[in-house]
């Protein structure tokens, strides 16, 4: 089977992962999109591209089978728009689109088209998240009645820190919720099957003059009558990508924390148990074998070939995010975005 073709759009951080990832998955990198021709050809050099461009119709004229969107949170929308309607299957990173009915079309657009649409909620990917959403998906297995975490960073805790991110035009009215709070809520849709039905949320920052917040606090509520709570920040100190939750049910509670991805920490009523990665447990998630650290890197590259995989035939797996994902990820934003405006309780549309 021939070798993936695939395009990146964007020359920065997440620019350099997924083509480090494309590589991984054995895709072939073909080319790279910056602001001008001569920043294409710089990133492609940098990423290991056979050519730097400044146009997206270059790449797609160069015959690629899909395209990453890597760019500011702005150009999501009408860069896949132009994508999908070119017939290529895309990977976009969230959010998917600022609006959802932007999110909503694009879902609409390439599953009319029968294409392949993915966005990189890579975190689904490390086995020890695997591992709680067998737990709890076993017939029989109590439902969680609280869901709780958070998801600190501190790249904005200098008040002197920028980027386009902070720009409400390029990055959206949401800039901390929507770009890692999101995470949290699609890793607790995933592991425990329950949908995020209303919210309560509260911004802050750290810093005034910020046109979006620093960090959220948000209550929520699951169709399953589940209670939950989320604090995000970008702006705590020392905490540079600490993502944890802990999903409790009546007779155990599933804990997890992304910067210590290799256990799972179960707490029951006579005994606690840490569950360590290991593929050769029976019912264990499949991946590196024990003793050999699953990063974030992994996760992505496991991403990217799983998206591989259906773009080249195989049944998706059944933890590929799509478009989909990224659309109700936007959904989730805007009820959120509506109760720290408010003050009230919002339902998810």
């Amino acid at each position: 089977m021939k070798p993936v073709r695939a395009a990146v759009i964007g020359t920065g951080f997440m620019g350099a992962v997924h083509s480090r990832s494309i590589r991984a998955a054995g895709g072939t990198l073909v080319a790279v999109v910056g602001r001008s021709a001569e920043q294409g050809r710089s990133a492609a050099e940098e990423f290991g591209a056979s050519s730097g461009t400044d146009s997206l119709d270059a790449a797609l004229d160069a015959g690629v089978d899909v395209v990453h969107v890597c760019t500011p949170n702005a150009s999501h929308y009408p860069y896949a728009k132009k994508i999908v309607e070119a017939g290529v299957a895309v990977v976009c990173e969230k959010p998917l689109a600022i609006a959802p009915d932007e999110a909503a079309e694009l879902t609409s657009l390439a599953a009319g088209r029968g294409l392949v649409a993915t966005v990189p909620f890579v975190y689904r990917y490390y086995a020890s998240v695997r591992e709680a959403r067998n737990r709890l998906r076993v017939p029989g297995a109590d439902v969680p009645w609280l869901l709780h975490g958070s998801y600190l960073q501190d790249w904005l805790a200098d008040p002197a820190a920028t980027n386009w991110r902070v720009d409400a035009a390029a990055g959206g009215p949401s800039r901390a919720f929507a770009d890692i709070g999101v995470h949290w809520c699609d890793l607790a849709e995933f592991v425990t099957g329950q949908r995020i039905t209303r919210v309560s949320a509260r911004f802050g920052s750290s810093r005034a003059g910020r046109a979006t917040e620093d960090g959220a606090v948000v209550g929520f509520e699951t169709d399953h009558g589940a209670l939950g709570s989320v604090v995000v920040s970008q702006a705590s100190p020392g905490r540079k990508n600490a993502l944890s939750f802990s999903f409790d049910s009546a007779s155990a509670s599933y804990a997890f924390c992304q910067e210590t991805p290799e256990s799972l920490w179960i707490g029951g009523l006579a005994s606690n148990e840490v569950v360590l990665r290991d593929p050769s447990r029976t019912g264990a998630p499949a991946g590196l074998p024990a003793g050999h650290p699953q990063g974030y890197y992994e996760c992505f590259a496991d991403f990217v070939a799983d998206t591989y995989a259906a773009i080249q035939g195989s049944a998706p797996s059944s933890g590929l995010p799509t478009f989909a994902d990224g659309w109700r990820a936007t959904r989730i934003t805007a009820a959120v975005l509506a109760s720290a405006s408010s003050g009230s309780w919002v339902e998810v549309s």
